[in-house]
């Protein structure tokens, strides 16, 4: 029997899987990752047992954060996607076989800023600065310790032997140096990136690349 460990780049997962799958409460979401985990589990012609679905993620922030094209500060810890974050949070730590990881968000650099396709607009000319909307900007803030944790958790996943295989579902090419690592230490190295494009140079340093669900293969970003 394999035992596999299933990691979750978690701000990584809601984005693809908001693009995707459209929004959903919750409680609505967390279902779609538990049964989007255990297809990883259950349908591939492998004898798994699933030791543990790590997600990593940040807490929401409730800093004030002043908006500059509605001119006033944002009480972020009023907003919706705080109170869904944390009753997303809430919801993952109910579930049997999930294991929380959280990291911390870098509050003091968050602003709005113009996401760049309105930026390139601007400056081909195509869109008016004076045309500009509230949905043109949005929050610009970085997490910190994500990452690390993810590495640090395969190196003792390998290290202690706790696992024969580790899925990680993440769109990032930050894992590299924890996969190789864990590829030495005879671990299957699945990874999943939900559809979305990854560099081909990545396919050296992973044992197989795996999406469960045709639609986001459909959506490829």
């Amino acid at each position: 029997m394999i035992k596999t460990a299933i990691l979750v780049d978690g701000g990584f997962y809601r984005r693809r899987a908001q693009a995707v799958n459209g929004d959903k409460s919750a409680v609505m979401r967390a279902d779609e990752l538990a049964t989007y985990c255990k297809r990883h589990v259950h349908t591939h012609g492998e004898d798994n047992y699933l030791y543990r679905i790590f997600y990593y993620d940040c807490l929401p922030t409730d800093k004030r954060v002043y908006h500059p094209f509605l001119k006033k500060q944002i009480d972020l810890g009023k907003s919706d996607l705080y109170i869904w974050t944390n009753e997303f949070f809430s919801e993952l730590k109910k579930r049997r076989k999930f294991a929380l990881r959280l990291g911390k968000l870098a509050e003091e650099q968050a602003h709005y800023t113009i996401r760049p396709e309105i930026v390139k607009k601007l400056c081909r000319d195509t869109l008016k600065f004076e045309n500009l909307s509230e949905q043109d900007f949005y929050l610009a803030i970085d997490q910190k310790g994500v990452d690390m944790k993810i590495g640090l958790d395969i190196a003792s996943l390998a290290y202690k032997n706790q696992v024969d295989q580790i899925i990680l579902i993440s769109g990032d090419s930050d894992f590299v140096p924890a996969a190789k690592l864990a590829r030495r230490e005879g671990i299957d190295f699945i990874l999943d990136p939900l559809g979305a494009h990854i560099k081909s140079d990545l396919f050296e340093h992973i044992d197989g690349l795996r999406t469960c669900d045709k639609k986001y293969l459909s959506n490829e970003k």
